[in-house]
């Protein structure tokens, strides 16, 4: 653990030494939902990231998808 994360912890662990202890176990709560959804959130955004591209189009189906969509100008650059 680092100095600056420590600091932290006893920073904010002074703080909720003057709540009772109903706010303080409403705390505990809310900070364990907020790690388990982290946890989940990280690990579906992981593998929603792969399968990008629509089922049933084969790669070179989608490569010639893109190349006709792609637009070119001609355009004179003056230097």
């Amino acid at each position: 653990m680092t100095f600056a994360s420590k600091n932290i912890i006893n920073t904010y662990s002074s703080l909720f030494e003057g709540l009772d202890s109903f706010t303080r176990l409403e705390l505990i709560e809310y900070f364990s939902k907020s790690l388990k959804k982290e946890k989940i959130t990280k690990k579906k955004a992981f593998f929603k990231s792969f399968g990008a591209f629509p089922e049933g189009k084969s790669a070179e189906g989608i490569n010639e998808e893109i190349k006709v969509s792609r637009i070119f100008r001609n355009k004179d650059l003056k230097f």
